[in-house]
């Protein structure tokens, strides 16, 4: 039997149809569904309030949309990331922000968390890529499962924090497990450990996996 290809869909259409649908994102002019789980809610859900803390406690000019897509102007793709922290002063040059919540420049944002779910390949890989193009100062993949290749989170896999810098134009990687205290150059005086994020969705401890 002969499978036909997807049928494609460009980025403007994708924003018209799916805009208000979190189920979807588009990469390539594919579309690629999300089924997140409960636990990966509360991890999601965990991660932003967290971050809102820090805003508030500095009185950063910065929010966390409950909904918002990225535009990537030179592909047919547009993300939605669990998590996203945009800086609102760069809202201004933001030319479809008033019409709706989308994103198209790496100005505006200043950190982007994913939680890792069963595509993780496009978290490590595809959107590490894209984001650190789009100029995303940080990029957290919040792994807590444990799921990434061995490439990524090592030989003995476990729940993971990769936090992701932007040095120049490439990110500078730092992994984070068990007790280790978060690092981040956006909330620098963040008080977070690894574990406190990773268990957020109650799983169990996964530890020695090969």
């Amino acid at each position: 039997m002969v499978q036909s290809a997807p049928k494609l869909i460009d980025v403007n259409e994708f924003i018209t149809q799916y805009g208000d649908n979190n189920n979807y994102e588009l990469i390539d002019g594919e579309l690629i569904e999300i089924e997140p789980t409960g636990p990966h809610e509360q991890v999601s859900s965990f991660t932003s309030r967290k971050l809102n803390v820090e805003i508030d406690r500095h009185n950063l000019p910065y929010f966390t949309p409950h909904r918002c897509l990225i535009k990537l102007l030179a592909t047919s793709t547009a993300f939605r990331p669990d998590v996203i922290v945009l800086d609102q002063t760069q809202l201004i040059n933001e030319p479809l922000w008033q019409q709706e919540p989308v994103i198209t420049s790496g100005k505006s944002i200043k950190l982007i968390a994913e939680v890792v779910s069963t595509n993780w390949q496009n978290d490590y890989a595809r959107k590490v890529e894209d984001y650190a193009l789009l100029g995303v100062p940080e990029y957290w993949i919040i792994d807590y499962l444990g799921l990434g290749g061995r490439e990524y989170i090592g030989k003995t896999k476990q729940p993971t924090i990769t936090i992701c810098k932007l040095i120049e134009d490439e990110y500078q990687k730092q992994l984070f497990q068990d007790d280790a205290q978060l690092v981040s150059s956006i909330f620098t005086n963040l008080q977070l450990t690894a574990k406190q994020v990773l268990s957020a969705g109650g799983s169990v401890n996964i530890v020695g996996r090969v």
